[in-house]
């Protein structure tokens, strides 16, 4: 075998052993209450029995026969979930403790584990500016291991970052309701049209990914920042208050028309950095859906 197969082996193996635990111990319930919550289809009645939920009661069926009758629920069909995932140039800043595209790589696959324990199929879309790759909704761990492999290994064509794009192509691609997680740091050109479309048609999560050092610069002198969408190199004065405040007022405006976004289109959002952990802030998000329901 190759070293950089064996390499990339090591690196799924790696991702798999800690995900699938996070999914195993924390989001499987998580993930089931959120967004399979109490999807339960009615299916039949049968008669009373000792320990039976009084609330399942059926007391139509139980007054025309004179004796208690409970219905019976099934859990409605299978979900479809899809990740739409940006591996644009942006994701590969980081400054921290890992880049974006670590954390979205992780983050997928916890989700792709909890839907694979729920009976769900995953799928995926790679965007850029352009769709760069779509994988078929599918179900098992073989498939889960494809898709992590390819996101660990996956090279971009584009370096440019279109969230409207990758909304177009779910909405057309996927025709039956998914629920559909967008990992991205919406720098982007206007997405909000495409957002709402899609959300009517889908259940669109986004999980906003940023670097505390996009949106504050530390006071480290004249330093060369390089736009990794562009490929430009700028010389940037971070000694100087008045750069360091226009930076930050720049970051504040556009994550607030991100977020604005967001609530218009009636999505739920949660935000990801890569100085922190994303168990919490995943985990808060999964229980406010759950309250709501």
């Amino acid at each position: 075998m190759p070293k950089d197969t064996k390499e990339l082996l090591k690196k799924v193996r790696k991702i798999e052993i800690k995900t699938r635990g996070l999914s195993n111990h924390l989001f499987s319930g998580e993930y089931h209450s959120a967004f399979k919550g109490r999807g339960m289809a009615f299916s039949e009645v049968r008669e009373y029995q000792i320990g039976d939920e009084i609330r399942t009661i059926d007391w139509n069926v139980t007054a025309r026969f004179n004796h208690p009758y409970v219905k019976v629920f099934d859990e409605e069909r299978e979900l479809t979930l899809m990740i739409l995932m940006d591996v644009s140039g942006s994701e590969n800043f980081g400054t921290i403790n890992q880049q974006k595209q670590d954390v979205a790589t992780e983050l997928c696959a916890v989700l792709a584990f909890s839907a694979i324990q729920n009976n769900d199929k995953v799928g995926v879309i790679f965007f850029s500016d352009k769709v760069e790759k779509f994988i078929p909704p599918k179900k098992g761990r073989s498939h889960i291991l494809m898709i992590i492999r390819e996101l660990i290994d996956f090279t971009p064509e584009s370096k440019g970052t279109n969230v409207a794009e990758a909304l177009k192509y779910l909405t057309s691609a996927i025709k039956k309701r998914s629920t559909a997680f967008v990992i991205s740091d919406f720098i982007s050109p206007a997405f909000e049209d495409q957002l709402k479309i899609a959300n009517k048609k889908h259940d669109i999560i986004a999980l906003r990914l940023y670097d505390r050092h996009e949106e504050e610069f530390p006071n480290m002198g004249l330093i060369p920042v390089r736009d990794e969408e562009s490929g430009t190199i700028q010389w940037v004065d971070t000694a100087n208050p008045e750069v360091r405040g226009a930076f930050r007022a720049d970051a504040l405006r556009r994550n607030a028309g991100i977020k604005e976004a967001f609530k218009k289109s009636g999505v739920d959002f949660g935000d990801i950095g890569t100085h922190e952990n994303y168990v919490k802030p995943l985990m808060t998000l999964f229980k406010k859906r759950e309250s709501r329901r």
